[in-house]
């Protein structure tokens, strides 16, 4: 009679019940759809703090609207903190499931999408021009119009990863090293930043908040065009992808960690200024450095 290996291992004593080991596999499955819900979480009280700050602002309390706001920008920062976590422990655990990815997707919507789209109306333009005709319906047409570009974004974004785009070798792979357009928690964050770095409603700065508004709006519908473009911003999923992390790479995380404490106003603005400026950048510069020969290959595929 063979007997089996499970209850060999349990007859020494030293294995453990396959239960607990199907328990412990579907607790890893769980762990990033919590950050997921984390990520909702933030993205809703940012909306909740929004309609707190604007409800504030029109009875006058400005320093109350101001505190409002901040927070309502933090929140999207932490939203991004929770996007990054849940999909990074997807990748080291391999546990990515399609119920995640579409999850994840919503997430943003509601994190990156509308919180920001409302913040920017409710703080910004949407405010300081309300005594200007018809200045309040293209206002409130340019935060829609932002959310759906990135509800397109993310769209394409899944139809990408399901649907490999074919090489022209004639094999199938998904480019990680980068994203095409602007990824939208890139775009909420930039909104953000800029909330946090300037907390107080533009229609209360000292000089010109017209101005200021007009700019906003601007910023707005190129961030919505970034994001439906086929310009390409490096994903950055390789950094810190291996087993080991280097010591160096620690050491710069710290450092980042400890300069967003201290300085977070100017260190989270700049960071993603940064970011979008290079992904700007390497689109002028990509077409000098490419092959001929290899463009007219690609031309006749």
């Amino acid at each position: 009679m063979n007997v089996s290996r499970f209850q060999r291992q349990k007859h020494l004593g030293v294995a453990p019940s396959p239960q607990g080991h199907k328990g412990l596999k579907k607790g890893v499955y769980v762990v990033p759809s919590l950050f997921t819900a984390m990520n909702i979480l933030a993205g809703f009280y940012s909306l909740m703090a929004t309609m707190s700050g604007f409800k504030l602002l029109g009875l006058g309390d400005v320093a109350g609207a101001t505190t409002r706001f901040d927070y309502a920008a933090m929140a999207i920062g932490w939203a991004f903190v929770c996007d990054t976590l849940d999909g990074r422990i997807a990748r080291m655990t391999r546990s990515t499931t399609e119920i995640g990815i579409q999850l994840d997707s919503l997430a943003d919507v509601v994190s990156f999408g509308l919180a920001p789209a409302i913040l920017v109306y409710a703080w910004g333009y949407g405010t300081a021009l309300q005594d200007w005709v018809n200045a309040r319906q293209l206002a409130w047409f340019l935060s829609f119009m932002y959310v759906i570009c990135g509800g397109f974004r993310l769209a394409r974004f899944n139809v990408q990863a399901t649907r490999p785009r074919p090489l022209a070798e004639g094999t199938p792979k998904v480019d990680k090293k980068s994203f095409i357009g602007l990824p939208i928690p890139v775009a909420g964050c930039l909104i953000a930043a800029i909330v946090h770095f300037a907390p107080t409603p533009i229609r209360y700065a000292p000089h010109r908040f017209e101005v200021l508004a007009v700019m906003t709006m601007v910023l707005v519908a190129f961030l919505s065009l970034l994001m439906v473009s086929t310009i390409r911003f490096t994903s950055f999923k390789s950094v810190g992808a291996g087993r080991r992390l280097s010591a160096r790479l620690v050491i710069m995380f710290i450092a980042l960690a400890g300069l967003i404490f201290l300085y977070s106003q100017w260190v989270l603005l700049g960071l993603v200024v940064a970011y979008i400026v290079h992904g700007l950048l390497l689109r002028g510069i990509t077409p000098l450095f490419r092959h001929p020969d290899r463009e007219s290959e690609v031309r006749e595929v």
